[in-house]
């Protein structure tokens, strides 16, 4: 019999923990590891109980969601895969969740069969973001990377510009701090981003901010 699938809750309300809880013992290839309310609690939980998965609030007490992804992402050993949770969240907190190594990000308003996907998804060594499972852009990545073992940047033929208006998406920063930051126009910056959209096979700033992450471009030079 396969091995259940550990899930660690932290959240700060109670019906919504114990309404994830109740979803979690309905799956019977899901098993609940434990709770937490607050991020100073998880980050405990998760380093005595190492779970499979943990369902993070963005907004909890003590610290944040993105404070606790910040702390698990300098322990590598830990191989918990998280999935941010919450009401409303902005493009840039979504890239700076995945940059700290979260694997997912739902709504809290997400049909549960999607919340349960989601979670397999993650298992299996995909991402899931918004509604959407953007897997199968991460396995084309993956793919692309054991069939070239070229420099990505030098595959990719990215300018040290590019590279650096790369790294700013990462970063979370709009075009126009991005205009701002290279003192060039914003009609510039959208001239980049076309370029590098097609250059790397992408269509919008947080697929290619997935894209970064996983060809590992912010940092590389020529």
């Amino acid at each position: 019999m396969p091995e259940k699938i550990r899930i660690l809750i932290a959240d700060d309300h109670p019906i919504f923990r114990d309404g994830l809880q109740a979803l979690i013992q309905s799956e019977p290839d899901f098993e609940l590891a434990g709770k937490a309310v607050d991020g100073e609690q998880a980050l405990v939980v998760v380093r005595k109980l190492v779970p499979d998965v943990l369902l993070l609030d963005l907004v909890l007490p003590k610290l944040s969601g993105l404070e606790v992804l910040s702390n698990l992402a300098a322990e590598p050993a830990l191989t918990t895969r998280t999935i941010i949770l919450t009401a409303a969240i902005e493009d840039e907190q979504v890239i700076e969740a995945l940059r700290f190594g979260a694997k997912g990000v739902v709504l809290k308003d997400t049909a549960t069969e999607l919340l349960v996907k989601s979670i397999r998804c993650v298992v299996g060594g995909e991402y899931w973001v918004g509604r959407n499972n953007v897997g199968g852009l991460i396995q084309a990545l993956q793919l692309a990377q054991t069939r070239q073992t070229d420099d990505p940047v030098q595959k990719f033929a990215l300018t040290p510009r590019e590279l650096e208006v790369v790294a700013a998406i990462v970063e979370g920063y709009s075009n126009k701090d991005i205009a701002k930051k290279f003192s060039i126009s914003e009609q510039t910056v959208k001239h980049h981003l076309s370029r590098i959209f097609d250059k790397v096979g992408v269509s919008n700033r947080l697929e290619l901010a997935l894209f970064s992450v996983n060809h590992q471009l912010v940092g590389k030079r020529n």
